[in-house]
């Protein structure tokens, strides 16, 4: 198990025009999310036992939009899947300036801990999979593209890197990042293979695909 070194190379969406500056080093590699399998957290010192994953802060909304939709999911959440409703019934899901979820016993507030009888993991998540649906369908955008993201550099180009440590903020003082440790490369696929879905979602069907081919072209 490797962390793999950015390499980063071009591509052009044929639809819009749009150019993407791509880490294939990281979309190459084997990473996988490893959630309650050794994912030791983002807080100070590492916690894998509370399976918090990267819940620990809540997470940021893209706009009011975003909010209004998360909380139309969420009032939608069987109450038996969500351990927190009461507390999301009683005072919200949001902090006071709507733009983080809030938390509840020192995680968002839809992460339902080891031992809950509704199933461990993201409320929102598993309503998804109890419904049919996609779970970054339903669920915050940054969640929801987690480990990938986008900057908007300032030649007009876009570029799709892997979430770091730095990406949390100068005072982070996170103890562990899962891009950044060799324990989540681990998986049998490349990422860009079993985050199919998620790329898609950010880069568009056809840069995807030209992602992919350019994967498989690769020397071995």
């Amino acid at each position: 198990m490797v962390v793999p070194s950015e390499h980063f190379e071009e591509f052009v969406d044929p639809v819009d025009g749009t150019r993407w500056r791509v880490d294939l080093g990281f979309l190459g590699s084997r990473w996988r999310c490893i959630w309650g399998d050794g994912c030791k957290g983002i807080l100070d010192e590492p916690a894998e036992e509370l399976q918090q994953g990267c819940c620990s802060v809540g997470v940021e909304l893209v706009d009011e939009e975003e909010a209004m939709l998360i909380s139309a999911l969420a009032a939608v959440i069987d109450p038996d899947r969500f351990q927190f409703v009461d507390q999301a019934r009683a005072s919200g899901i949001f902090r006071e300036d709507r733009r983080f979820t809030a938390l509840a016993d020192g995680a968002c507030i839809f992460l339902n801990r080891p031992g809950f009888s509704g199933g461990a993991g993201c409320a929102l998540h598993l309503q998804a999979l109890a419904d049919g649906d996609r779970p970054l369908d339903v669920k915050p955008f940054v969640c929801s593209q987690l480990p990938l993201r986008v900057d908007r550099d300032d030649d007009g180009r876009r570029t799709l890197r892997r979430w770091a440590r730095r990406d949390w903020g100068d005072d982070a003082t996170m103890a562990w990042c899962c891009t950044e440790e060799p324990e989540a490369y681990s998986g049998e696929h490349a990422t860009a293979e079993h985050l199919v879905d998620e790329l898609v979602a950010v880069v568009g069907p056809e840069v995807a695909v030209a992602i992919r081919r350019r994967l498989d072209d690769a020397p071995s």
